[in-house]
């Protein structure tokens, strides 16, 4: 199973390297607020609720949080604080796991032969979306996979020579049309390409950002669209990519991407440079879509399959 197996040891340092910021930062506070403390009492909650808030948990999943280790406390009559860090690490699990988040993705998905897996990944520009993607096709590639790009981000070059470059490093096709031609023109070429040379995934680039809501409702429809006219499922996928470091401005990208189109999976990136991975959590409480990839560094293999219990596990041991 490789790197990317359950019990791989690499997958686990590369997780707590790269959530130490947060973990760290979280810990330090929960000491603070636990300092002096002998039982969960209704100061530690209050002081809990402030460290949740603070590390970017957001508001509403907080206090769902506070709320159960509230019930947890009173359940079981008496509990210390140094069963805090348990008794959060359990809640949380649970509260990803009632949000759809589960751990059955991998990167070496089911394939049909003539009928490629397509992924349409949005998101703003800067969140490291063409990145996402390189990284994505690397290791589908590395899982035996045939992978196609679509560069369908027509309205910025750099986006477009961003992507040929990691087709390049990762020596996948990648299909492309000049500057300022139609997204879903761009898109339609990829998918025939890729149903001629029997491809298993196909990863279509979208624009980062249009004048406006409307307009980027419009764009995503056509590309889904015109796509269907190759493939009727198409697409299997809808990634959304969130800047994990920009806390609770990725709460918002997430709103107004969810109100543009159907996403249906999310990648957080950037956690190793932030100590505000708590936002994974959050997203996924408040928007009820599974997280599947988060990004925590650099290389190539920094890209990881998101596990609710090796996170948290990471981020409460």
């Amino acid at each position: 199973m490789g790197i990317f197996s359950f019990f791989s040891k690499d997958k686990k340092e590369v997780l707590d390297k790269g959530l130490s910021k947060t973990k760290e930062s979280v810990f330090g506070k929960i000491a603070r607020a636990i300092v002096g403390k002998t039982e969960i009492d209704d100061d530690v909650l209050d002081n809990l609720e402030e460290v949740l808030v603070t590390s970017d948990v957001g508001v509403d999943t907080t206090l769902r949080i506070i709320e159960r280790v509230q019930a947890r406390a009173a359940r079981d009559k008496f509990m210390n604080t140094s069963e805090l860090n348990i008794l959060l690490k359990e809640e949380i699990a649970a509260l990803l796991t009632e949000n759809n988040t589960d751990d059955g993705a991998t990167f070496d998905i089911p394939t049909t032969p003539g009928q490629p897996y397509v992924i349409m990944v949005v998101g703003v520009n800067g969140v490291g979306k063409t990145t996402t993607i390189g990284k994505l096709a690397y290791q589908f590639k590395k899982a035996g996979k045939r992978v196609y790009l679509g560069a369908a981000d027509t309205f910025r070059a750099a986006a477009v020579e961003q992507l040929v470059e990691w087709g390049h490093r990762v020596d996948v096709p990648v299909i492309k049309q000049n500057m300022g031609s139609d997204p879903a023109s761009v898109a339609y070429d990829t998918l025939s390409s890729a149903v001629a040379n029997n491809a298993d995934v196909v990863i279509i680039d979208t624009a980062g950002r249009l004048h406006n809501k409307i307009g980027l409702m419009n764009e995503l429809t056509k590309i889904k669209n015109v796509m269907k006219k190759i493939l009727p499922d198409a697409p299997n996928e809808v990634l959304l990519v969130l800047d994990g470091s920009t806390g609770q401005n990725a709460f918002e990208q997430a709103k107004q991407f969810t109100k543009a189109t159907e996403v249906t999976s999310l990648a957080i990136t950037k956690l190793d440079g932030t100590a505000k991975g708590g936002v994974v959590i959050g997203i996924s409480d408040q928007f009820k879509i599974p997280v599947k990839y988060i990004g925590l560094g650099e290389g190539m293999e920094h890209l990881q399959v998101f596990n609710r219990a090796e996170f948290v596990d990471s981020l409460f041991g």
